[in-house]
């Protein structure tokens, strides 16, 4: 017996350390390799090396549609092989039921949507628009293009092949008229951000989608302004301590006269990305 007490002692003390091994290795925080051997992947879970080559079970999948054929499912499944721990269980837009991500609410904008829960109640009960349109959210598959705003299309007569594209997406102030040969004429979606909007409302499409994408506060209350017909204006100027002036943050002010430089023209079609 007193031969045994030893080992007693060392497996006590080698299944805690056991456990919380396997714990911190299933973390994701300690990645066993063989000698000599290196990992495809980053610490974060990124393909290291992005090759021009589609993955096997891609190539067996989509590799005999026709070129301009949409793929169901193939962004998903690039994406995985790219992001390993991909998954899609948020919607493209917020809807009313944005708490059901619980997290959502842990983090200040643009990570989340602290403090601001009451303001996109209010904003998402007044749009009434939560997806692409009946006719685009019944497609199942959908092919999709991002415009940027540089001048590589400029001459290159791109813009019939850009249109053949279900869903057009184009950022800010990307100009469209008067340049449609080169970038196309359609336009489903203008993603943009107060600073980056577009502030002569003729240039506005009338039948694309106006997305908001946030990055603090203060773009809530500017979308909320243009829905319920406010104005972002500054408070009075105070003197700190100091002597020096100080501003507080724009708040929203009653309406006098018609609402001028209203990014938002036509039948109100808004999301919040």
């Amino acid at each position: 017996m007193r031969i045994m007490k030893p080992t007693r002692h060392l497996l006590l003390v080698l299944c805690p350390m056991l456990v919380l091994g396997f714990l911190y290795y299933s973390s994701g925080r300690l990645h066993l390799r063989g000698w000599g051997q290196k990992s495809l992947y980053d610490k974060q879970g990124f393909l290291l090396k992005l090759g021009g080559n589609l993955p096997l079970e891609l190539m067996y999948k989509y590799g005999n549609l026709s070129e301009g054929v949409c793929k169901p499912g193939y962004a998903a499944a690039k994406m995985t092989t790219i992001y390993p721990m991909f998954a899609k269980p948020a919607p493209m837009f917020l809807d009313p039921n944005f708490r059901r991500f619980s997290k959502i609410s842990n983090f200040f904008p643009p990570f989340g949507m602290k403090t601001q829960e009451k303001i996109i109640d209010n904003i998402l009960t007044a749009t009434k628009s939560y997806g692409l349109g009946d006719e685009l959210d019944s497609q199942s598959c959908k092919k999709c293009i991002i415009m940027g705003n540089g001048g590589i299309l400029a001459n290159k007569s791109m813009g019939v092949k850009i249109d053949e594209y279900d869903v057009i997406a184009r950022l800010n102030e990307a100009p469209v008229s008067g340049y449609e040969k080169d970038v196309g004429s359609k336009t489903t979606m203008r993603i943009t951000y107060p600073e980056g909007a577009i502030q002569k409302t003729e240039r506005y499409e009338q039948d694309s989608l106006f997305v908001l994408s946030a990055f603090k506060a203060l773009d809530f209350k500017w979308l909320r302004s243009i829905i319920f017909k406010e104005r972002l204006c500054r408070p009075p100027v105070r003197s700190s301590q100091q002597g020096s002036p100080v501003r507080g943050p724009l708040q929203g002010c009653p309406v006098r006269g018609p609402l001028r430089r209203s990014p938002v023209r036509g039948p109100l079609r808004g999301s919040l990305l």
